[in-house]
C-alpha cells in the first residue's frame, strides 16, 4: 500500500476517531485536537504500519497513547508550579512519594515476561492485546480458532504466574 492509499484510509476513520476522542476529553474542541494529533502521528509514522494490521485498532492505540502522554505532560507541568510562597513539609512529602519510579520496573518485568513466552503463544497473545478478534488472529496465523483461544489463555496464565509478585500491589 502506498502512502496516498494509506492516508485516504486513515482519513476515512476520522469520524469514528472523533467519537472515541470525546470519551477521553469530554470536550468537543479538545477531541478535535486529539483527532488531529492522532492523524498527524499516523501519517508521520506510516512506515511503522504493517499491512494486515487492524487500522482502526492501530489508530485507537495511537490516540490513547497521545492522550495519556498529553495528560502526563499537563500533570508534570502543574506539579512544577507552586501556588504558595513557602513549600510546607507535607507538600515536600507528597512530591517525593509521587514520582512513580516503580512503574519503570514493573514495565521492565512485564516486557521480560512477554519475551519469555514461546512464539506460538506470544504472537496470538500480542495480537489479541492489540485489538484483534479471535477470528482475525485465526485467519492471520492460519490456525483453528480454538487453538487461538487456548494459546491466549495459556499465555495469560503464564504471565499471571510470572508476574505473581505484583498480585497484591496492583
Amino acid at each position: 500500500m502506498n502512502k496516498l492509499e494509506f492516508n485516504a484510509l486513515v482519513v476515512q476513520q476520522s469520524d469514528s476517531l472523533k467519537n472515541y476522542a470525546r470519551n477521553f476529553t469530554r470536550d468537543h474542541e479538545d477531541a478535535n485536537d486529539l483527532v488531529q494529533d492522532t492523524l498527524l502521528k499516523a501519517v508521520t509514522y506510516f512506515k511503522n504500519f504493517r499491512e494486515g494490521t487492524n487500522l482502526k485498532g492501530w489508530l485507537y492505540t495511537i490516540m490513547k497513547n497521545t492522550f495519556i502522554n498529553n495528560y502526563r505532560r499537563v500533570v508534570k507541568t502543574n506539579s512544577f508550579i507552586t501556588q504558595e510562597e513557602d513549600i510546607t513539609s507535607s507538600h515536600l512529602m507528597v512530591s517525593a512519594t509521587k514520582n512513580k519510579g516503580e512503574n519503570k520496573f514493573v514495565m521492565d518485568d512485564i516486557n521480560t515476561a512477554l519475551s519469555k513466552l514461546p512464539e506460538d503463544y506470544y504472537v496470538p497473545f500480542s495480537m489479541y492485546f492489540e485489538g484483534y478478534k479471535y477470528n482475525e488472529i485465526s485467519e492471520h496465523l492460519n490456525i483453528p480458532i480454538g487453538t487461538v483461544k487456548t494459546r491466549i489463555h495459556v499465555a495469560r496464565k503464564t504471565m499471571k504466574k510470572t508476574l505473581g509478585v505484583y498480585k497484591s500491589t496492583y
